[in-house]
């Protein structure tokens, strides 16, 4: 299998995985702490924002290599694995991706208080 094969399959997987895990989170067979993963890593997949906007060179790819799998990861090793098989099944069914507009207006949220903050902390202040 040649390289370019080979990361289009890992990426299909990734999506699919992702789709599941979305669906983890809203199963109630699926015990709570690893629905508080897969919602976060999910919602964080699937939102229209990215932390690191794709634009920044290196880093804004950077969540989606590094970040994204690493929760994959960590839910996959929370969730019974015959139950994570039954929920790929059922997302690699399904021809809508579903997205988080949650977690999108949660980035723009942090943004929007980082940016804030940094105003406060540099914007000069009246002697007084």
């Amino acid at each position: 299998m040649n390289l370019l094969a080979w990361a289009k399959d890992w990426a299909r997987r990734l999506k699919r995985d992702v789709v599941a895990l979305w669906l983890a989170a809203r199963d109630p067979r699926v015990p709570w702490p690893a629905k508080a993963v897969a919602g976060m890593v999910a919602a964080y997949a699937l939102s229209p924002i990215d932390l690191i906007p794709d634009f920044i060179p290196v880093l804004g790819y950077l969540d989606d290599i590094v970040i994204v799998p690493l929760g994959i990861w960590l839910a996959l090793r929370l969730i019974p694995p015959s139950l994570m098989e039954e929920l790929r099944r059922e997302a690699a069914q399904r021809v809508a991706r579903p997205v988080s507009r949650i977690a999108a207006a949660s980035i723009v949220a942090a943004w929007l208080a980082l940016a804030c903050w940094l105003a406060w902390l540099f914007w000069p202040r009246a002697a007084g």
